[in-house]
C-alpha cells in the first residue's frame, strides 16, 4: 500500500511539472505578442513623426487673420527684358595730370602758409613761402651778369667797328665777341634758375614762393610754419576732381564681354543708396599681379562727380546685353545659409479637425494658408526684378509670394507652428 502511495505521489509531480511549463511558454508567447505590437507602434509613430518634421522644414502655414496683418502679396513669374551684367569692384582716380604733389626745388624755413586743406585754388596761386638767403646770391649774380653784358655789347660794337675798318686786329674783336656770349650764358642761367623758383630777377629778397601747378583742391598740408622744407619732399597736394573717373577690376572670364562704350552703374560702397553712371573708356592690357584681374577705366559725368574724391571704394555693375528671362520682384527671393527660395502657395487644404475633452465648447478655428519653399537659382538683378531658374520644375501658373516672403521664412525657422 505505501508503495503504491508513493507511485502516485511521484506521477502527480511530473504532471505538475508539465503544466507549470506549458503555462510559461504560453506567457512567454504572450509577453512577445505583446512587444511586437509596441515596437511596431514606435516604428509608426516615429516614421509619423519624421514626416511631420519634414514637412514643417518645407512648408509653413498662417491664419487668415495673419496672412491680411503680414500683408502678404502673390504674383506670378514674369518674362523681363532685363540687363545682363557683370559685377566689379574697384575706386574713383583722376588721371596722373590733374593729380599734383607740391614740393621745392630749393630747401628754406617756412615763413608763411596761406591755404587750408581742402581749399580750391587755381594754377599760379601762392600756397606757402619759404625763406632761403642763397636767393638773394642768386639774384645778385643775375644782375651782375646782365651789367656785364651791357658793357660788353657796347665794347662789342666799338671793337667790331674798328675790326671792320682795319684799325684793330680783329683777334681782339673775337675775343670781346666771346665774352659777351659767355656773361649771356651766365646771364640766362641765373634767370632760368630765378623762374624755377618763382622768384623776380629784379629786387633783393630772400622769400621763395611755393605755387599750384593746377587748378584744384588743396589736398594734405604736410608743412608748418617755422619748419624747414627740404627738396623732394610734398608740401601740399593738389587735386582736380573735374576728370575723376573709375579703375575696376574684372577677372580674366570676364574680359570677353567688356568693351569700350559700355555703361556702368556704380554705388560708392558706404553709400549704396546712390547709383551714378560712367561709360567705359579704357581696358589694360596686363594683368595685376597680386589680383589677377585687369583694370578697366570708366568716364563719370562731372556733374555726377561733384562730392566724390579718389580713393573712395565702389561697387559697380557693368551692363553687357539685354536679355528677356523669368523674372520676379527681388523681394520675392530669400536667402537662407547658402541657397535661395521662393514660397508658393499651395492649394487650399481641408480645414483640420480638433479633437476637444468632453464638455469643451466647440470654438470657430480659423482657416490656414499653406505655403511651400521651393530652392531657386538667381540671376541677374534689374529694374527691381531678379532672374531666377528653379531648380525643381513648378506649374507655370504657381502663385508666388512677392511681398512677405522674409517673414514666411522667419515663420519657417521657428518651426511653422500656429496654436489654436
Amino acid at each position: 500500500m505505501k508503495n503504491i502511495l508513493n507511485y502516485l505521489t511521484a506521477k502527480g509531480a511530473k504532471v505538475s511539472e508539465r503544466a507549470q511549463s506549458l503555462i510559461s511558454l504560453r506567457a512567454l508567447r504572450f509577453i512577445f505578442a505583446c512587444l511586437a505590437v509596441t515596437l511596431t507602434s514606435c516604428t509608426e509613430k516615429k516614421t509619423e513623426e519624421s514626416h511631420e518634421e519634414e514637412k514643417s522644414s518645407t512648408e509653413v502655414a498662417l491664419t487668415e487673420s495673419q496672412y491680411k496683418t503680414v500683408g502678404i502679396e502673390t504674383g506670378f513669374v514674369e518674362d523681363r527684358n532685363l540687363n545682363k551684367i557683370i559685377k566689379a569692384n574697384g575706386y574713383t582716380t583722376v588721371p596722373p595730370q590733374n593729380s599734383a604733389e607740391v614740393s621745392t626745388l630749393i630747401g628754406g624755413t617756412v615763413k608763411d602758409i596761406f591755404v587750408l586743406e581742402g581749399t580750391f585754388v587755381n594754377k599760379g596761386k601762392v600756397l606757402a613761402t619759404i625763406q632761403n638767403l642763397e636767393v638773394i646770391e642768386m639774384q645778385e649774380e643775375y644782375q651782375s651778369a646782365i651789367a656785364n653784358v651791357e658793357y660788353l655789347q657796347l665794347e662789342y660794337n666799338r671793337q667790331k667797328t674798328l675790326s671792320d675798318e682795319n684799325v684793330n686786329p680783329r683777334k681782339i674783336f673775337q675775343e670781346v665777341k666771346a665774352k659777351l656770349a659767355a656773361e649771356r650764358a651766365r646771364a640766362q642761367a641765373a634767370k632760368n634758375k630765378l623762374d624755377a623758383l618763382n622768384v623776380s630777377a629784379k629786387g633783393k629778397s630772400s622769400l621763395v614762393p611755393i605755387v599750384a601747378p593746377i587748378n584744384g583742391y588743396v589736398g594734405k598740408i604736410n608743412i608748418a610754419k617755422g619748419a624747414f622744407a627740404n627738396t623732394g619732399v610734398s608740401l601740399f597736394e593738389v587735386v582736380d576732381n573735374s576728370q575723376m573717373h573709375l579703375d575696376l577690376n574684372v577677372y580674366e572670364k570676364d574680359l570677353g564681354s567688356i568693351s569700350i562704350g559700355q555703361v556702368i552703374d556704380f554705388v560708392l560702397t558706404n553709400q549704396s543708396n546712390k547709383s551714378i553712371k560712367g561709360k567705359i573708356f579704357g581696358i589694360n592690357k596686363s594683368f595685376s599681379n597680386e589680383s589677377k584681374t585687369v583694370a578697366v577705366h570708366a568716364k563719370i559725368d562731372p556733374a555726377d562727380a561733384k562730392g566724390l574724391i579718389p580713393g573712395m571704394y565702389v561697387s559697380a555693375n557693368i551692363n553687357i546685353t539685354n536679355a528677356t528671362v523669368p523674372a520676379l520682384p527681388k523681394d520675392a527671393v530669400v536667402k537662407n545659409a547658402d541657397k535661395y527660395f521662393v514660397f508658393v502657395q499651395e492649394e487650399a487644404h481641408a480645414e483640420e479637425k480638433h479633437e476637444h475633452a468632453a464638455g469643451e465648447k466647440e470654438e470657430a478655428h480659423e482657416n490656414e494658408i499653406h505655403f511651400k519653399v521651393v530652392e531657386v537659382v538667381p540671376g541677374t538683378t534689374d529694374l527691381g526684378f531678379t532672374e531666377i531658374k528653379f531648380v525643381d520644375k513648378i506649374e507655370s501658373d504657381a502663385k508666388i509670394v512677392t511681398k512677405g516672403a522674409f517673414y514666411l521664412l522667419s515663420a519657417m525657422k521657428g518651426g511653422g507652428e500656429h496654436t489654436h
